[in-house]
C-alpha cells in the first residue's frame, strides 16, 4: 500500500516538473520571483500565450519599485554646492526581451533586471555658472513665536529653495510646493479667505509666495499669473502680495531670459529672504519695486 502511494507521488512529480521560475535580482538581491503558469494565458488552438495583462502589472510594479530619481546640485545656506546625483529607472525595453526569452525557453532563468541612467537637470557645473550674479531679492518680517505659522512657512521656503528654471520655462509655485496637507507637516495657522481671517492648514505660505513674486518682479521676470488677497497683508505694501491656493490661486512666472535663474530662499530669525540669481551673460530689465529698508537698499 505504502508503495503504490510512493509510485503516485512520483509519478506526479514527473508529470509536473520543477517549477520554471524568472528570478528578478537588483544588485545582487532579490526583489521577485516570477513563474511561468502565472503568466500564461489558455487560448485554444494555441500552445502558449503571454498573459499581457499580468505582464503590465508586473512592468509597472518594477517601474514603481525601482526607480530612483535623480538629485539636482544644489546649494547649502554657505553657497557651497553640494554635487547631484544621477538617478536611474526600469528599463521595460530590455526586460521584455529577457522575459520573453525566458517565456518560451520552458527553463529557468536569474537577471538582473535591466535599467537606465536618469541625469539631473541641474549639474555642479551649471550651477556654479548661474550662483554669480544677483539680479533680484526681497525680504519679509513675521512673527516666529507663532510656530505652526512658522513651520508651514519654513517647508515652503525649503521647497522653493534652490529651484532652477530654464529659459523657456515657466514656474508654478502650487505645482513645486505641491499640497499643502498634515501628513506632509503642514499645520493650521491663520489664513485670509474671501476677506476673513480663518485657521486653515498651511497658513501663512502666502507670504513665501509674496516675497518670492517680489524678488521676481524686482528682477523683471515675466510674471504670468498673480493674485491680490482679498484682504490688506501686513508683510508687504499693498497690492504687492501674491495669494496661492491649492484649488485656487497660483503664483506663475515664465523666465523669458537668455539664461536659467536660480531661487535661493531662507526662513531665519522671523525673515523670510528671497534672493534670485543668473549667470554673468544674462541680459536682463531689472525693476523698481517698492519694499522695506533692506529691499530699499540693496536694489
Amino acid at each position: 500500500m505504502r508503495f503504490s502511494w510512493m509510485l503516485a507521488f512520483l509519478l506526479l512529480v514527473q508529470q509536473s516538473g520543477p517549477a520554471i521560475n524568472l528570478v528578478l535580482e537588483e544588485k545582487g538581491d532579490v526583489i521577485a520571483v516570477v513563474n511561468r503558469e502565472e503568466f500564461t494565458m489558455p487560448v485554444p488552438g494555441l500552445e502558449t500565450v503571454v498573459n499581457r495583462e499580468k505582464l503590465n502589472e508586473l512592468l509597472d510594479q518594477l517601474d514603481q519599485q525601482i526607480r530612483k530619481p535623480a538629485v539636482n546640485a544644489s546649494l547649502d545656506h554657505f553657497g557651497r554646492i553640494i554635487p547631484e546625483q544621477a538617478g536611474y529607472k526600469f528599463n521595460r525595453e530590455a526586460f521584455l526581451n529577457q522575459f520573453y526569452e525566458y517565456f518560451y525557453s520552458n527553463s529557468s532563468l536569474k537577471i538582473e533586471v535591466p535599467t537606465s541612467v536618469i541625469y539631473p537637470r541641474v549639474d555642479s557645473e551649471l550651477l556654479s555658472d548661474i550662483k554669480v550674479k544677483r539680479i533680484g531679492q526681497y525680504i519679509t518680517y513675521y512673527n516666529s513665536r507663532n510656530t505652526s505659522r512658522a513651520k508651514n512657512i519654513s517647508l515652503a521656503v525649503e521647497a522653493i529653495n534652490n529651484q532652477v528654471v530654464f529659459p523657456g520655462e515657466s514656474f508654478s509655485f502650487n505645482k513645486i510646493v505641491g499640497k499643502r496637507t498634515e501628513a506632509r507637516g503642514y499645520m493650521k495657522a491663520p489664513e485670509i479667505i474671501k476677506g476673513k481671517v480663518i485657521e486653515g492648514i498651511g497658513g501663512g505660505i502666502c507670504q513665501v509666495s509674496s516675497t518670492l513674486f517680489n524678488a521676481i518682479d524686482r528682477s523683471g521676470v515675466k510674471i504670468i499669473e498673480r493674485y491680490s488677497h482679498s484682504k490688506r497683508v501686513p508683510y508687504v505694501p499693498p497690492g504687492r502680495d501674491a495669494t496661492v491656493s491649492w484649488y485656487g490661486p497660483d503664483f506663475i512666472f515664465k523666465n523669458d531670459y537668455n539664461q536659467p535663474i536660480l531661487i535661493r530662499a531662507r526662513a531665519m530669525e522671523g525673515k523670510v529672504v528671497v534672493f534670485i540669481y543668473s549667470s554673468e551673460d544674462i541680459n536682463y530689465e531689472p525693476k523698481n519695486v517698492p519694499g522695506g529698508l533692506f529691499n530699499i537698499l540693496s536694489h
